[in-house]
């Protein structure tokens, strides 16, 4: 555990903020292409994709329309996975660090 404290939280966090979007994107392509499959959303795409439907429930929608297209909306609803997941990645990393240092490990 001693290489995790040598590491940049920031740069951590980034990738693990890449891969939420990574798996948000694969999530909405499934899900929107095997809508008719399931008869509604991939079982499991609502908590996968929380991060971003959180932004744009709270952030987007009151600043823009629902009217907007598919494209802008996803680009969005990824950015707020992006930001959101980084954002959670890189406060708990830092909880982790400090708990680590308090530790001595």
């Amino acid at each position: 555990m001693g290489k995790m404290r040598k590491l940049n939280t920031l740069t951590i966090a980034i990738y693990v903020g890449i891969a939420a979007v990574v798996i948000g994107l694969i999530t909405f392509t499934i899900s929107w292409n095997f809508w008719d499959v399931w008869g509604g959303p991939l079982p499991g795409s609502q908590f996968l994709l929380y991060p971003g439907n959180l932004t744009l429930i709270y952030v987007w929608h009151p600043l823009f329309s629902e009217e907007v297209n598919l494209l802008p909306k996803l680009g969005l609803l990824l950015l707020g996975q992006f930001t959101v997941v980084t954002c959670v990645a890189a406060f708990f990393i830092t909880l982790i660090k400090k708990w680590l240092r308090v530790r001595g490990l």
